[in-house]
This record gives C-alpha cells, sequence and structure tokens, in this order.
C-alpha cells in the first residue's frame, strides 16, 4: 500500500512541476480523504526516493518549498518577475501570437466647439459677386439691345458668298415669320424644297412642323423659323463647322431682334451650334437650357421624325413643356 501511495505522491508532484512551468505561481489543493476498509485513512506525507524524481526532474535541480504568492510592491517591480518567469519556462519558447488591435483603434476623439470670432474680431473682406456659371456661359446675361431690323440684316448679307455652300444653291433662304413672337424655331439648313422655294420649312419636313405648332395651339403665322444655314449643303449634309459659323451671326442678330421667349432647336446641328455645346440632342431635349435669358427647349428634327417615327412621342412631351411655360406667362 505504501508503494501506491509513492506512485500516486510521485505524480502528482510531475503535474505540479508541469504546472509551475506554465507559469501557475499559487496551487491550492485539498486531497478528499481514502476510505480503505470502510475506516478513513487520512494520507500521510511521503519522501519521494531520489531514483523516481530523477526520471522528471534533473537531479541538480532543487525540489521547490512550499508554494508562497510574492509579494507585490508595485506594478513595476511586477513586471520583470513575470518576463523572467516566462524567460526560465518552456512558454518563452512558444511563438507569440500576433497583438490584436484595440477596440478603441478607430476611435476619434470628438471635436472641439469651434467658436465664432465676433464681429470685432472677424477680418473686413470684400466680397466679390461673380456671375453664375453654367455648361453654357453665363446665364445672367441676356440678349444684347437691337436697333437694326431684319430687312436691315438681309441687305448686309447681300447675295453672300462668304462660305463654298453658295456655289450650289438655288436661292438664299432667310428666316421668316412674325417679328413680335414669343417662340422661335431654329433647324439646320435647307432642303431641296427650301432650296427652290427661298423659305425654310416648306417640304415634307415643313408640313410635319406646321402639325407640330398646331398641336400646341399655335399657327405658323404666330412663329417666328430660321436655321443655322441659309444656304443648301450639296445632298442636304450637315454644314461644316467653318460654315456654320460664317453664318450663324447673322441668325443671333435676329433673335436680338425678335426677343422670343423660348427657342426650339430642331435636331443636332442646329442645337450644338446655338449652345455651343457637343452634347447630343438625346441628353439635352426634355429639358429647358439657356441662350442669354431665353429658355432654349431642344428636341429631335422634323426630317428625323419621318425617317424614325417612334421619336415623335418624345418630341410632343418637349412642346408640351414649351406650351405649358408659354401658357404660363400669358
Amino acid at each position: 500500500m505504501n508503494s501506491d501511495f509513492s506512485d500516486i505522491l510521485a505524480d502528482v508532484k510531475e503535474q505540479i512541476l508541469y504546472l509551475q512551468e506554465l507559469g501557475v505561481e499559487n496551487l491550492a489543493v485539498d486531497l478528499p480523504e481514502i476510505m480503505f476498509a470502510d475506516v478513513p485513512v487520512q494520507p500521510q506525507k511521503q519522501t519521494i526516493p531520489q531514483e523516481k524524481l530523477e526520471r522528471f526532474v534533473p537531479v541538480d535541480l532543487p525540489l521547490p518549498g512550499a508554494v508562497k504568492p510574492p509579494q507585490r510592491s508595485n506594478a513595476n517591480e511586477a513586471k520583470p518577475s513575470r518576463s523572467s518567469l516566462l524567460e526560465s519556462t518552456k512558454l518563452s519558447r512558444l511563438p507569440s501570437l500576433p497583438k490584436r488591435d484595440s477596440i478603441y483603434t478607430n476611435y476619434q476623439e470628438p471635436k472641439k466647439p469651434i467658436i465664432q470670432p465676433t464681429e470685432k474680431e472677424m477680418p473686413t473682406k470684400k466680397t466679390v459677386e461673380t456671375p453664375t456659371e453654367t455648361l453654357f456661359g453665363d446665364i445672367s446675361q441676356t440678349l444684347p439691345e437691337s436697333k437694326e431690323t431684319v430687312e436691315e440684316i438681309r441687305a448686309d448679307i447681300g447675295n453672300c458668298t462668304r462660305c463654298p455652300l453658295h456655289e450650289g444653291r438655288t436661292k438664299i433662304v432667310h428666316s421668316t415669320g412674325n417679328l413680335q413672337a414669343d417662340l422661335m424655331f431654329i433647324g439646320e439648313a435647307p432642303g431641296a424644297d427650301e432650296d427652290q422655294k427661298g423659305e425654310p420649312f416648306v417640304g415634307r419636313a415643313g408640313q410635319l412642323l406646321n402639325k407640330i405648332i398646331e398641336a400646341i395651339g399655335m399657327k405658323r403665322e404666330d412663329v417666328f423659323i430660321g436655321n443655322i444655314n441659309r444656304c443648301r449643303p450639296p445632298g442636304n449634309r450637315a454644314p461644316t463647322l467653318p460654315e456654320a459659323e460664317t453664318c450663324k451671326p447673322f441668325l443671333l442678330r435676329e433673335i436680338s431682334v425678335v426677343r422670343p421667349k423660348v427657342i426650339v432647336v430642331l435636331g443636332n446641328t442646329a442645337c450644338q451650334n446655338l449652345l455651343n455645346t457637343k452634347v447630343g440632342i438625346t441628353k439635352l431635349r426634355g429639358n429647358f437650357q439657356d441662350y442669354y435669358g431665353v429658355k432654349v427647349m431642344p428636341t429631335f428634327h422634323p426630317a428625323y421624325l419621318l425617317r424614325d417615327p417612334s421619336k415623335k412621342r418624345e418630341t410632343w412631351e418637349d412642346m408640351k413643356i414649351v406650351r405649358d411655360y408659354l401658357n404660363g406667362l400669358k
């Protein structure tokens, strides 16, 4: 029986040494009473033979005595003892885990309230008001005042030879209509029918334009109609930029004379030349743009609607916006 107790105590001793290597500083164990033949027997301390200890502990390593909790005077003295203990155990040779981020890593200090200076402390600064800028220029500008007449503009055009388009034209197609009109239509350039009659929008596209005008409750006699170019390009092609820039100033002078409330630009060429933009008609249509304080509604050209009737619905939506705006001015 004594040999059995010795083996048990040797195992306990081994476990205690192992726990000390793990860094356990204080270990209190209450051993239960062991019953042998219904007679309580209190375990007695046994001396462990030296040959059994040599299996687990080197001979030159003194056996530890009773473990007492170290007295710590302050936190600064505890740190060296802890580090020295870890260095002397197997735990110091284990790989260290990566340091975990603090839960306050993304914490930001609350902003301090900004104290506004008093009127005496505030520096005096001169403010310069700048006009509102848009994609198409300064919308605070208005049409220049004009004292000339449409007849004087036509006389200035004369028998125009300013661009190569004059070589293939039959007639110069001037703008026509009501000189007091609230609504103005601007197209691209004359077609074959217009070149023969010398009047804008008189062919199939012109007939469709008349229906559009009547659909918003107006007549052709109530509006003013013109084109960016007054001479027909060969094969009904779009005017080149130099051709448009040569002829456009006369149209702008007519706009200053008539001073419409709304201008409807028909097609890409008219839209991009009047508004000086490269944005296509598909993106601009349906919303008022600005030309020197005048509302500009881009929409599809009637000739395009003849080729693609599905766009008539979108054109009608654009024209309803124009109609409602003009009715709101009355």
